[in-house]
């Protein structure tokens, strides 16, 4: 699982600004509203819901602004046409790529995201393509200063005890992996106990395998996810680079 991590390294660098973070802020409000219109306002019985707000929470959104999105969605569910559409295919070198978009024209986003493919030399296929090379997950990224600040005993039998189905530690990162339905309740424990720097909770697709790119070509793909990532549309892209 070390290329989800690879690529979460690559992630948070990216989040640092503050006008990436305001995009962020804007495609969480978009899931939000989403997840509301799919199954209500309230998280205790809107599950997708409540995996929004641990992501938001994650991404550093504040309360008060989670609250105003939930409350301005349930007062225009008849102006939301937002729809989930997942594309797949191959970036350069044969790497697997899931984009997952909400967008209110079908056609706008599609041609938007084959653009990208085609530009950096990889090609978009059919729905279901590639995405049996990867399995769904709860991911939780947290974040240490120094290794010699982590306790992997610690740390790994809380997540386990909380229910998580695994734990990797890679330099100063530690990823908490859960299956689809303990995410909310394992991300909500690691928030409640307030020791953890929490940088990054979500539903992700984890590859099964990963693939190693020269640095030239390595770097032609970054730039595909760079333009796929400014996309309005785009909420999350996953792939198996190494």
């Amino acid at each position: 699982m070390s290329g989800h991590s690879k690529w979460a390294n690559i992630k948070r660098k990216k989040e640092k600004t503050d006008a990436v973070k305001g995009k962020s802020f804007t495609k969480i409000g978009r899931e939000l509203a989403v997840a509301i219109k799919e199954g209500g306002a309230d998280p205790e019985s809107n599950s997708r819901l409540r995996d929004v707000i641990a992501k938001a929470r994650a991404n550093n959104m504040p309360n008060d602004t989670i609250m105003r999105s939930i409350k301005k969605a349930s007062g225009e569910l008849g102006s939301i046409n937002y729809e989930d559409v997942t594309y797949e295919g191959y970036g350069i070198g044969g790497v697997a790529v899931i984009v997952n978009t909400l967008t209110d024209n079908r056609n706008r986003t599609a041609g938007e995201v084959r653009h990208l493919f085609d530009k950096f030399g990889g090609n978009l296929g059919a729905t279901g393509c590639v995405s049996y090379m990867f399995d769904k997950k709860g991911v939780i990224e947290i974040e240490y200063d120094d290794v010699a600040d982590i306790d992997e005993d610690e740390i790994t039998m809380f997540a386990l005890d909380c229910g998580a189905e695994d734990v990797s530690i890679d330099e100063t990162l530690v990823t908490v992996y859960t299956a689809v339905e303990d995410f909310s309740e394992v991300s909500k424990a690691f928030a409640d106990a307030g020791s953890y720097n929490i940088i990054s909770a979500e539903l992700s697709m984890v590859p099964q395998n990963t693939i190693e790119l020269t640095d030239e070509q390595e770097e032609k793909f970054m730039k595909m996810i760079d333009g796929l990532e400014d996309n309005d549309d785009v909420q999350d892209v996953w792939h198996n680079l190494d």
